[in-house]
């Protein structure tokens, strides 16, 4: 996809890795629509990039019912989903605070499975879209203390697939983008909880983990959604862990090959 004068609707966009998915799509020559909680950040952000921001909060579902519409009325139609926002602190799974695994739920996997059905039937109806989920390598691999935080992205993952199988020979392109340890401030809750601790330190004492920059992680996504790919893996040396949840869709699909995947 030619991403210049396209509009790309972003999600958690006032800092960490939305915050660079913003100035990346704007670099490329996208107009940003910028979602998230905090008004004066994104409003800041939609200022510098001469995009718009559409302050909302995406635990609340009747407000992610209403976002598409809103910012479809505001800004103008939307080319690109990018459902980057996400949430989640290590902590034992019984331990937790009682609205945890509700909110984790509703904002890591049901708001962009939701955002999805609202925005899909329109990029359709324009003739075409692309669906980017952000993920997580947990959704593959559980970690300790990430119990429901690894459940709503291995949801999303799976979900993604779903879209290629529901949507396949239509012009709606997805990409799933599996990430491990990047720098943002929720890596930075790792230390919160011993068990969850150990784990990555165990994982980065393997050369399994290894921190990446936020803007490496943008980079590589933009330049999947202008290819076309369906995967953005990193750091690509936890690779194996994505590939192997993902060989039993991948031959899913192949042995669905021509069986009618739409209702005529």
């Amino acid at each position: 996809m030619e991403l210049r004068g396209k509009r790309v609707l972003i999600t958690g966009a006032s800092r960490g890795i939305g915050e660079s998915f913003a100035h990346a799509f704007a670099g490329a020559g996208a107009t940003v629509a910028l979602v998230a909680r905090t008004r004066d950040a994104i409003r800041a952000l939609a200022a510098e990039l001469e995009g718009t921001a559409h302050p909302a909060d995406l635990s609340d579902p009747t407000q992610v019912a209403a976002l598409v519409d809103q910012v479809e009325e505001e800004a103008g139609p939307v080319d690109v989903l990018v459902n980057n926002a996400g949430i989640g602190a290590p902590a034992a799974f019984t331990d937790a605070p009682d609205e945890d695994l509700r909110q984790v739920t509703q904002v890591n996997y049901l708001a962009p499975a939701e955002l999805c059905r609202k925005i899909i039937p329109r990029m359709l109806g324009r003739g075409g879209g692309h669906i980017v989920n952000i993920s997580s390598m947990a959704g593959c691999s559980v970690l300790p203390g990430l119990v429901s935080y690894s459940a709503s992205k291995a949801a999303l993952s799976h979900f993604t697939a779903g879209l290629r199988a529901d949507f396949r020979g239509l012009p709606i392109g997805t990409t799933l983008v599996e990430l491990g340890p990047i720098s943002t401030d929720m890596l930075a809750q790792i230390d919160e909880y011993e068990p969850t601790a150990a784990a990555f330190r165990r994982f980065y004492r393997m050369h399994l983990a290894v921190d990446v920059a936020r803007e490496t992680v943008a980079d590589e996504v933009i330049e999947a959604v202008q290819k076309g790919r369906r995967h953005v893996r990193i750091p690509k040396r936890m690779a194996i862990s994505s590939l192997l949840s993902e060989a039993p869709r991948r031959g899913t699909e192949v042995m669905l090959g021509g069986v009618p995947n739409q209702v005529k």
